[in-house]
């Protein structure tokens, strides 16, 4: 099998960072961040909080972690805690109190309702390795199953935490990107990773509840340290201000790959010139069209996912049960694209077409057990029911795309969806940096829904400045009552 050609796109917009990943043309994988102030998602903060609340029914704690609704801490993320208790899963009352202050990591967002899900095991990521500094030993991706290999990097990450370089009784969680690395690689972040766990301890001695004391690297740097491997042949970046800022961290972290990243000046916008954008729109429609002519639609509930396969005007030659097999070989491999790109977790059926031989029903299990895979995130799978219904289960960090993105449609009582006025307001900024770049120097002038209008102006400054730095200098910004949120219009004059 030829090993895949791998692309990573990296949009810096002034209001949003997108990172996109593509693999053989295709589009497989999309993170996007907020290009400054308060972040969006806080995975990853180490966050010195504050027990409010203790409630025993059902084994957690809610946290004060400085945001509107309190985190979430459940007896078992907050095991680490617990001092001695033999064999038994200590009460959370043991761990800790009403008034406590904690140490815990934001290990989920908050979706919807309910608040972000914390873990008292706080950990410091690298690019090779995960500091543990509460946890000892020596852990391997699951992704890592060369059992060689396996064996050899526990023997090196071992000679790593006897080094001295880390906390006492600290541990590693070694990568999948740590697959080959040798002693100085691991020792050289090793270093760096506790250096940053230093840095914390000193700052948790003078902090007051609530309090962050960690940040995760930014967006850019972020997207290069999970995202960016071996098998990465280029890394375009779109804004000369993030490449120098990729480079340095390469320099730093990473120096095998600096020489791939490279300026990305036009002709037009980089996203269009990948076909991105229209990658993008799809996602927020709910038929996925497959190859063979068949499709599968994919529609979020609040209690789970359901997902029906079709094979529209696909017939296979040979008879209805290859025709069935072909579409649901298409449908397995396109489902996890799917579900990454979407963000969708928790709980998903999938209703595939009806197959009478076991063999094909396996290879199509087989299908999408791979093709779930691909991102490393958890996920099991039940076997085919009677019904030919298949129920998945993939771990939920972040809210649904569709729900980050859009809201419920008051007008028809939640039957229907449109989109959040940030999430036009991005597309209108993005707009307003190609008519920056087609007619430079030229007055631009927005006309937009006033909820869109009012999300822009109340960015203030930082804003303002991010797009004179891309040579929109002069904009006006109009809303108007007659526009439905997502119609808008850019114009330029001389």
């Amino acid at each position: 099998m030829s090993t895949p050609t791998l692309n990573l796109l990296i949009n810096a917009g002034a209001a949003e960072i997108r990172v996109a990943t593509v693999e053989n043309g295709r589009l497989q994988a999309l993170a996007t961040a907020p290009a400054f102030g308060a972040a969006s998602g806080r995975i990853g903060e180490i966050v010195l909080g504050r027990v409010q609340k203790v409630v025993p029914a059902i084994q957690a704690a809610f946290v004060d972690i400085g945001i509107e609704r309190a985190g979430f801490l459940g007896a078992r993320e907050a095991q680490v805690l617990a001092m001695g208790g033999g064999d038994r899963e200590p009460d959370i009352g043991e761990m800790v109190r009403e008034g406590d202050a904690v140490l815990v990591q934001i290990v989920k967002d908050s979706i919807g309702e309910k608040g972000a899900r914390l873990s008292a095991a706080v950990a410091v990521p690298g690019r090779l390795s995960v500091l543990t500094p509460l946890q000892p030993g020596i852990c391997l991706s699951r992704r890592i199953t060369d059992e060689v290999e396996r064996a050899r990097l526990i023997e090196v990450g071992t000679h790593v935490l006897a080094a001295g370089v880390l906390p006492e009784d600290a541990g590693l969680i070694l990568r999948t990107n740590a697959y080959g690395a040798g002693f100085d690689e691991l020792f050289d972040e090793a270093e760096v990773l506790g250096e940053i766990w230093r840095e914390i301890e000193t700052a948790l001695k003078g902090a007051k509840p609530p309090a962050v004391l960690h940040c995760d690297l930014d967006p850019v740097a972020r997207a290069l340290r999970d995202g960016a491997g071996e098998n990465t042949s280029r890394i375009l970046i779109d804004d000369r201000v993030a490449v120098d800022a990729a480079r340095a961290y390469c320099r730093a972290a990473m120096p095998q790959m600096e020489n791939r990243i490279e300026y990305f000046s036009g002709p037009g916008a980089l996203f269009d010139a990948y076909d991105i954008e229209a990658d993008i729109e799809a996602l927020f429609r709910a038929r996925v069209g497959l190859p063979c002519g068949g499709w599968i639609t994919i529609e979020p509930t609040e209690a789970l996912c359901a997902v029906d396969v079709n094979s529209g005007s696909f017939t296979a030659t040979s008879g209805l049960e290859d025709t069935g097999v072909a579409v649901n070989l298409e449908a397995a491999e396109e489902l996890g694209r799917q579900l990454r790109l979407r963000g969708i977790g928790g709980l998903i059926v999938v209703d595939f077409i009806h197959m009478r031989n076991e063999q094909s029903a396996a290879k199509v299990l087989e299908t999408l057990e791979r093709s779930l895979g691909r991102d490393g995130c958890p996920v099991q799978i039940a076997p085919i029911s009677p019904f030919g219904l298949v129920e998945i289960t993939r771990k939920r960090l972040r809210a649904a795309r569709e729900k980050l993105t859009g809201e419920s449609c008051r007008s028809c009582d939640g039957a229907g969806r449109i989109r959040r006025p940030a999430a036009v307001a991005m597309d209108v900024i993005r707009r307003i940096e190609a008519a920056a770049r087609a007619a430079p120097g030229a007055a631009i002038r927005v006309t937009a829904a006033p909820a869109v209008i009012g999300w822009i102006e109340a960015q203030g400054e930082p804003l303002k400045q991010a797009l004179a730095k891309r040579g929109a200098v002069k904009v006006a910004f109009v809303a108007d009552d007659s526009l439905i949120r997502e119609r808008f219009d850019v114009g330029t004059s001389a």
